[in-house]
């Protein structure tokens, strides 16, 4: 099983990033996955999920109405697209496989960066 993110940077306050989270070893088709950030000195946050199936998703109250999760089953590939960025956004972003209750495999991380 693997889980590999990638898409983070440094952006302007306002800007877009689109995170990807590419899986393999498993039939990702069966799973929910969720997206976590962790800030320096800050406990980790679940930011969205998304379910199997219908793709029923979540969306922390911090990034709702600015961050959109999304999946391709085709391309066993997890997204998190990112508008209206704010400073207090940055922060490393984990992609898991379970949602945000029970995960039992973590990608590596990307940095987003949101500063002028």
């Amino acid at each position: 099983v693997q889980l590999v993110e990638s898409g983070g940077g440094l952006v302007q306050p306002g800007g877009s990033l689109r995170l990807s989270c590419a899986a393999s070893g498993f039939n990702f088709d069966y799973y929910s996955f969720g997206w976590y950030r962790q800030a320096p000195g800050k406990e980790r946050e679940g930011v969205s999920s998304i379910t199997t199936g219908s793709g029923y998703t979540y969306y922390a109250d911090s990034v709702k109405g600015r961050f959109t999760i999304s999946r391709d089953n085709a391309k066993n590939t997890l997204y998190l697209q990112m508008n209206s960025l704010k400073p207090e956004d940055t922060a490393v972003y984990y992609c898991a496989r379970g949602g945000l209750l029970m995960n039992d495999y973590w990608g590596q991380g990307t940095q987003v960066t949101v500063s002028s």
